[in-house]
């Protein structure tokens, strides 16, 4: 007995001492990258140009015969007016209904091109909420430090500060060695079938096959905006979730509710979506997800490190720790959220027809293939069908590689502008138009110059939307240092 106790003991510390190395190991991977003076820009120029582009309510909707074109128009033409050189220079063509590409032909047609998107479509202001608002929605007010209205962070921000930085480079006669295209999309808020899903399409029947593309989707993290990182984190977009929406759809025999069967239409619908949402698809560190918590780890409290240390032991505690949170639950699975019910149009009618929507993001590894065969499985209920809803729909992207190019001038040139932030991989939640680049290359990114709170999440989309002039000019910076490194002679090889 004695011995048995002793080898348990011995394991034991061995076993203690194996975390205690690995937590002690556990140190962020660093490259020696020297800042950058930083760019003169005139941040209330800047400012202007953002307040002018916010002036234009360019919003667009899911049927095309509800959108103002004109708007559109007017949009386009502003942006001719305000960055000529940049119009007068770059090869420029339409794409769909109001998209934009542009091509800055590099003197070396070997180098595979740099492909910097945008989009300029915004989201409706809810009707009502405008007197919620501290500045009008759409009136573009530069106040507080701030530029106030819709589209400011999602996403005219970033299509104004890529535009003056190539305005500026086109001043300045810079000539770059690797050919550039810009994509300006038209209908990234409905996904984007008309203006990225085209770009791509044409740049592929080109034959474009970029080193590097780059989008919105990603951002500087204040802290706190990640748990337990109180430091500045610059989120990194290498992946992005695929989407499915499906309706299940039950026909019943309707009548009085005064004679209701055991279970109507509804309640029918209301048993599969519970357990929908008590069978999900597993949680799982991997991917992106995997490279976020290895990055931002060693920022961690000493629990926390030594945890992600050792996931070899530890993954099922991390797993369920993370899980408690809607962020980082979807971080780690394929995640359901039943979005839309529907049944009888009057209280006292059973329904004939009842309908339910779910919407899935999907996690990397998954597919849209293994999302429905998980749904039949569980609802597993002849009365229901089961369709795809809406014409939306994608797999998850590929997971780029952070040890490529792509990855490694992005991240260089954070670390000249932005010092002191720490670079990390990151899963995005949501869909953007970079989704349609990726059947061109793998090394798709997705990042913004900007620095984010919880509380600017929150306003995109929402209420009181804004962008900091500061960062709007530094952002401009970035983009120039960004297109130095990436096109200019000494760029990374």
């Amino acid at each position: 007995m004695r011995r048995i106790l002793g080898a348990f003991v011995l394991l034991a510390l061995v076993l203690l001492g194996v975390v205690a190395i690995r937590t002690a190991r556990f140190r962020p991977e660093t490259r020696s990258v020297e800042p950058v003076a930083p760019l003169t820009v005139d941040a209330d120029v800047v400012a202007a140009h953002l307040s002018e582009a916010i002036r234009i309510p360019t919003v667009s909707h899911e049927e095309p015969e509800r959108t103002d074109w004109a708007v559109f128009e007017r949009f386009l033409a502003y942006l001719a007016q305000r960055y000529p050189a940049l119009h007068r220079t770059l090869e420029r063509e339409r794409v769909g209904r109001a998209g934009l590409l542009f091509r800055w032909p590099g003197r070396d047609p070997t180098l595979e091109p740099l492909v910097l998107m945008a989009h300029y479509d915004v989201v409706p202001v809810q009707p009502g909420t405008e007197p919620d608002w501290d500045q009008p929605p759409w009136g573009g007010v530069v106040a507080d430090g701030f530029v106030w209205g819709r589209g400011a962070l999602d996403d005219k921000g970033s299509t104004i500060a890529i535009c003056e930085a190539v305005e500026r480079l086109v001043g300045e006669r810079f000539r770059p060695e690797r050919t550039l295209w810009l994509a300006f999309g038209h209908d990234e808020e409905v996904g984007g079938p008309d203006g990225a899903a085209r770009a791509a399409a044409r740049l592929a029947e080109r034959g474009v096959v970029p080193a590097l593309v780059l989008d919105e989707g990603g951002a500087i993290a204040t802290p706190g905006l990640i748990p337990g990182v109180d430091e500045t984190v610059a989120l990194v977009g290498v992946a992005e979730k695929g989407y499915l929406s499906l309706e299940l759809r039950v026909r019943a025999e309707g009548g009085h509710s005064s004679r209701p069967p055991p279970h109507s239409g509804v309640g029918i619908l209301a048993s599969a979506i519970h357990r929908l949402e008590r069978n999900q698809l597993p949680r799982r560190i991997r991917g992106a997800s995997r490279g976020l918590l290895m990055a931002v780890g060693p920022a961690q409290g000493l629990a926390r490190r030594a945890a992600l240390a050792n996931l070899w032991l530890t993954e099922p505690l991390v797993v369920r720790a993370l899980g408690r949170s809607s962020v980082g639950n979807a971080l780690l699975r394929t995640t359901t959220a039943a979005t839309m019910f529907e049944g009888s149009p009057k209280d006292n009618v059973l329904p004939i027809h009842a309908r339910a929507v779910v919407n899935f993001r999907i996690l990397p590894g998954d597919t849209r293939e293994t999302v429905i065969e998980h749904v039949r499985r569980v609802v597993d209920d002849a009365r229901i069908e089961i369709a795809q809803h809406g014409s939306t729909a994608s797999d998850p992207s590929p997971v780029a590689d952070t040890e490529a190019w792509g990855f490694r001038v992005v991240e260089r040139t954070i670390h000249e502008v932005f010092p002191h932030v720490r670079v990390a991989p990151n899963l995005v939640l949501g869909a953007t138009d970079a989704r349609h680049f990726g059947s061109l290359t793998p090394q798709v990114l997705r990042f913004l110059p900007f620095p984010v709170s919880a509380e600017d999440l929150a306003r995109a989309h929402g209420t009181n939307e804004r962008l900091g002039v500061a960062a709007l000019a530094r952002g401009v910076g970035f983009y120039v240092r960004l297109l130095h490194n990436a096109l200019g002679r000494q760029a990374m090889s």
